[in-house]
């Protein structure tokens, strides 16, 4: 396979052997379920002659609109960039061809394009593919997941769009991203966080311990302000628990007290009321009461004292 660019002749072969390494079972168990190999339908692609590989000039190319990962400055960045400068780009990224004439909408490496641009490449070289807009979210998903790029918001954010946009299940999403079903669905609750904290998270403030934690607390508010408490004083997550933990112990105890203390008491006054065995028993805001009797002369003085006539084969409801 030859690299060329447009317009021009063969530059080089390309070393396409970091495309086509083979993983050996025992590795693919631990890694992803899916990795981008999985995501296409077949890794022969890269051996094809009809496999475009071409340098495109940075401007044509446009990224991916299923991009999960929202934040891009870091350390790391920062040194591709001075890698970047030093070596160019390395592997090419894997492209798609975009809606206006001439562009490219890139379905993987979207970082190396990045770090191209700051470190004032013209051009980069690029593979053509192509690819529906589902699998180019799977693609650019499971890239930085590969490298662990994505923080718990972004993973959130992508898993969401899986499910509401492709109709994948949490299972189906675990299978392709190579974690257990309740692992993805702990976190795709994160979005029911306040923005505000998600942002905290995505600006490293909270981490993923901190946002699980909140998620505990029922409402907006009260995780609004248990996230100002965290970023005041610097809590720890295991602090963080500790702290909703006793609020709502707090929040519960109020309405536990008074069973515990009102409820002997109405059972004994019924007791003495009615003469008769009489048992209470609270569920939720409502409950049974229990009267007994051991032969039908209590019964029928219990039946008095409610005002009816045990001789009687109708009454009048009581009103």
């Amino acid at each position: 396979m030859i690299a060329t660019r447009p317009g021009h002749g063969p530059i080089w072969p390309w070393p396409m052997n970091c495309w086509k390494r083979k993983v050996p079972v025992s590795e693919k168990k631990k890694g992803l379920g899916r990795g981008l190999q999985d995501l296409l339908p077949s890794t022969d692609w890269l051996k094809s002659e009809e496999v475009q590989v071409f340098y495109c000039p940075v401007d044509r190319l446009v990224p991916n609109p299923f991009q999960p990962r929202q934040k891009v400055e870091d350390e790391s960045f920062r040194e591709l960039i001075e890698s970047v400068r030093e070596n160019g780009i390395l592997q090419p990224i894997l492209v798609t061809r975009g809606a206006e004439q001439g562009t490219y909408q890139i379905l993987a490496g979207e970082r190396r394009w990045q770090a191209a641009k700051a470190a004032g490449l013209s051009e980069v070289p690029v593979v053509v593919r192509e690819a529906t807009p589902r699998q180019a979210l799977e693609l650019a998903l499971v890239e930085n997941l590969q490298r662990q790029d994505l923080n718990c918001i972004e993973q959130a954010a992508a898993y969401r769009r899986l499910h509401d946009e492709f109709g994948l299940t949490q299972a189906e999403i675990a299978q392709r991203v190579g974690k257990d079903r309740s692992t993805v669905a702990n976190i795709m609750r994160l979005v029911q966080l306040p923005l505000a904290i998600q942002q905290d998270i995505l600006d490293g403030r909270l981490s993923m311990g901190h946002a699980r934690a909140l998620l505990a607390l029922p409402d907006e508010a009260s995780r609004m302000a248990m996230r100002d408490a965290i970023l005041r004083g610097d809590l720890s997550v295991r602090q963080t628990e500790r702290r909703i933990s006793a609020l709502l112990q707090a929040k519960a105890a109020p309405e536990s007290a008074p069973a515990r203390t009102r409820w002997p008491e109405l059972e004994k006054r019924l007791r003495l009321r009615l003469e008769l065995p009489v048992t209470v028993r609270r569920r939720g805001d409502g409950g049974t009461v229990t009267i007994g009797f051991r032969d039908p002369g209590q019964l029928e003085r219990l039946l008095r004292r409610l005002g009816l006539d045990p001789e009687s084969a109708e009454d009048e409801p009581i009103s």
